[in-house]
């Protein structure tokens, strides 16, 4: 089974006896096999027929509809989850100050300590100078006076420090001069190396919020991210852990290599801004001042990120706990079912991805 992207703004998507074909006219884009497909993603704009929506339902394809920056339009998803008595614990979670408490921490420190393990390697490579070491020897700071934290205000606190300290050493990293990071922005991304970790943390959104509900659990019942309607904040939560791992050291190398190039970015005006998924907002922004700016990719640009990122979940790794090698696409839903299983009692504590 596949993830199959369409980017296109323009074509037709309709039923073509048991396939679906993206046509232009009487030219055939793309043939999709729906016996083959776990997950469509369309970036763009091009139209559905009803047969070809009422095929991918048959297939109970879940589907995900994004504007070309990655903002959410909307979604084609099956309900995968009767165990009631699981969504009921959840919720009775909520209230559990010592659970959403360890779960939190355990979250927060694994996604600090990928970031300390990849400042480390630039520095292996790159003179930091003291500005650099110090971020460094912060981020350590940060990672002791986490152990003692015991509330949720000050753990994301510890998070939010931790993450000036991270991007003030990550932007020694990307070695192009025409490759710009003023710092982390979104809402739109304010740069190009923003642009490609904003479209990166998208698509791996959808992979972990999809895993969430093929286990069974509500992504909407989430403990570091703060509740509010319509935000997945338990997607977002076990986000976290694939960032540095995946997104981060991917967007590094697309640019370090090659693979990307400046004609692969372009300016976005006022009047076709929109807003790509974010972990502190994941819905646009209504107050937004409606001369604001910002840096997408482009189609070509997508066109070379999307195969890059497949390339890296598809990706062999020894998983330690568990004893064996296994593809990152298939962490996705080990790491959701952990979680389930330390939800229920079965295990003890949440242990998320760490990089060596």
């Amino acid at each position: 089974m596949s993830i199959i992207y369409i980017i296109s703004d323009y074509g037709r998507l309709m039923k073509k006896g048991d396939v679906l074909q993206l046509k232009k006219g009487d030219d055939i884009l793309k043939t999709i096999f729906p016996f083959k497909t776990e997950q469509l993603l369309i970036i763009g704009r091009i139209e559905i027929t009803s047969a070809a929506i009422n095929l991918l339902m048959r297939h109970r394809i879940n589907t995900v509809f994004l504007h070309r920056n990655g903002r959410f339009n909307g979604r084609l998803t099956f309900p995968q989850g009767k165990n009631v008595f699981l969504r009921q614990r959840q919720f009775q979670s909520l209230e559990d100050e010592r659970f959403a408490l360890a779960f939190v921490k355990a979250v927060v420190r694994g996604k600090l300590r990928n970031q300390l393990t990849f400042m480390q390697r630039i520095l292996r490579t790159k003179e930091l100078g003291s500005e650099g070491k110090k971020a460094i020897s912060g981020l350590k700071q940060i990672l002791v006076s986490l152990e003692k934290a015991d509330n949720l205000k000050s753990i994301r606190g510890f998070e939010g420090i931790g993450a000036r300290y991270y991007f003030s050493v990550f932007r020694r990293s990307i070695k192009p001069c025409w490759a710009v990071f003023n710092g982390r922005s979104m809402n739109p991304p304010q740069d190009n190396v923003n642009a490609v970790l904003s479209f990166l943390y998208t698509l791996l959104f959808y992979r972990v919020d999809a895993a969430l509900e093929t286990v069974g659990l509500d992504p909407y019942v989430g403990y570091l991210h703060a509740l509010n309607y319509g935000k997945p904040a338990l997607a977002f939560d076990l986000l976290e852990e694939y960032r540095t791992p995946l997104a981060d050291t991917l967007t590094v190398a697309l640019f370090n290599l090659g693979i990307l190039s400046a004609d692969d970015f372009e300016p976005v005006t006022s009047e076709d801004v929109e807003y790509p998924v974010e972990s502190d907002n994941p819905l646009p922004e209504e107050n937004s001042p409606p001369d604001k700016k910002g840096i997408l990719l482009n189609k070509d640009g997508l066109k070379k990120v999307i195969p890059q990122l497949e390339k890296k979940l598809d990706t062999l790794f020894f998983h330690q706990e568990l004893g064996v090698r296994m593809t990152y696409k298939k962490l996705f839903f080990e790491q959701a079912r952990h979680f389930r299983r330390v939800l229920s009692g079965e295990e003890t504590a949440y242990r998320p991805l760490q990089i060596k």
